[in-house]
């Protein structure tokens, strides 16, 4: 017999939120389901804290743990001017992982064992996994489990066409007076300088009056140096009138924007969610709502009995179209600022959040694709098909032992 039901290995966004579902799976069997939550002690393998931002209707589950809310949002075009609008149907949320992390152990049912392990190894088995791990004391540990959900960093099954990264620096700051409005966010701020290819954008976050979080993301494909994003933020916070502010605090990361595809099973019992299951929306870089998708449909096969094989939380139109853009923004043949310019000034916010989140009706993304750059974006779209007709082909001719006698080549 297992140890354990379920091995969930990490406490990041995806581990803690399937662990909260599990006790709501308790809830509904007849027999619990005896559970572990994975993690490496304290120290240098532990995450920093972080900040989650997402958008949903109003009456979360997570509503009661949130930083902060705003209904109405900005954005600001390379031209300046300020486009804002009601996010109606959604809030833009924003939860900090310290509170996620303490609600989800503190809520926890007596079904669930927190383990501090340092895991190298994770065996599939017929009847069972097995996580293999180091003790932070010294000696081995081997947990047997039913199923095993792992969220550690885990390469895409396939290499994709475009590899990018969305990478960030924010301060949380402290004004001494009154600068910001809590009611209102900035979502992006296209008055930075762009780079040569793919955007820069800041946001403004504001946490009350006189407190915000102000970032500066980049898409492109390589990372810059903490020393460089300090300078961004510095010029940032002149150019929109927030000069004379304390820094409290700040976060940093970075966050893979790609048209590869990651794999959610792996084995007969072993399943990879979050980031490494395909949960982060490749245009953008949330992944939030995504892990939150996996983590409820998961925890209702749980419920009732049935493989809980993690759903690829994104339609695939919606990551066709995303690879489109992402190519486009990587190739030059768009500018990141005008496209995305375009985009909002010629949409509702709410609406341009649904297509963002996978929940708008194909007539209106097609509506929405004309506000793009719409020759760049038809060429962009060409080449994307042209591709994937051409990888088609290569393969075909190899598996017929023809792809030496006839290759394909393109531009």
């Amino acid at each position: 017999m297992a140890d354990y039901d379920v091995v969930i290995i990490g406490a990041g966004a995806a581990g803690l939120t399937l662990t909260h579902h599990m006790g709501r799976v308790n809830e509904r069997r007849d027999r619990p389901l005896r559970t572990a939550l994975v993690e490496a002690p304290p120290g240098p393998h532990t995450p920093p804290p972080r900040t989650w931002c997402f958008w949903e209707p109003d009456g979360g589950v997570w509503d009661s743990l949130l930083a902060a809310r705003w209904s109405d949002l900005s954005f600001f075009g390379s031209d300046g001017a300020e486009h804002r609008s009601s996010a109606d149907p959604y809030v833009y949320k924003m939860l900090r992982s310290t509170d996620v992390d303490a609600h989800v152990r503190a809520s926890a049912d007596e079904y669930l064992d927190q383990r501090e392990l340092f895991v190298d190894g994770v065996e599939d088995g017929f009847e069972h996994a097995t996580v293999h791990a180091d003790a932070p004391c010294g000696g081995r540990e081997h947990l047997t489990a039913r199923w095993v959900f792992d969220s550690r960093p885990a390469a895409p099954v396939s290499t994709g066409r475009t590899r990018l990264l969305q990478h960030f620096r924010g301060w949380f700051v402290r004004a001494p007076t009154d600068l910001f409005d809590p009611a209102a966010a900035v979502l992006m701020d296209m008055r930075t300088p762009q780079p040569r290819r793919g955007v820069a954008f800041g946001y403004v976050l504001p946490l009350s009056r006189r407190e915000a979080l102000v970032e500066y993301t980049e898409f492109g494909r390589t990372a810059l140096t903490t020393a460089e994003y300090e300078r961004a933020l510095k010029d940032y916070c002149d150019r929109v009138g927030v000069p004379d502010v304390e820094v409290v605090s700040a976060e940093q990361g970075v966050i893979p924007m790609t048209d590869a595809r990651f794999a959610t099973r792996v084995g007969k019992r072993l399943f990879r969610v979050g980031t490494a299951g395909g949960a982060t929306r490749p245009s953008t870089g949330y992944t939030f709502s995504g892990v939150d998708r996996q983590a409820t449909a998961i925890a209702k096969a749980l419920a009732e009995d049935r493989v809980p094989v993690p759903p690829v939380p994104h339609r695939s139109r919606h990551l066709t179209m995303d690879a489109i853009m992402l190519r486009a923004l990587d190739s030059g043949r768009v500018s990141g600022a005008d496209f995305f310019t375009r985009l909002f000034a010629g949409n509702r916010l709410g609406d341009v959040l649904a297509f963002l989140d996978g929940d708008s009706r194909f007539s209106r993304e097609l509506t929405m694709g004309l506000t793009t750059p719409v020759a760049a974006m038809s060429l962009s779209t060409v080449d994307h098909f042209w591709h994937a007709l051409g990888s088609r082909l290569t393969r075909g001719l190899r598996n017929t032992g023809g792809g030496h006698n006839h290759p394909i080549h393109r531009g």
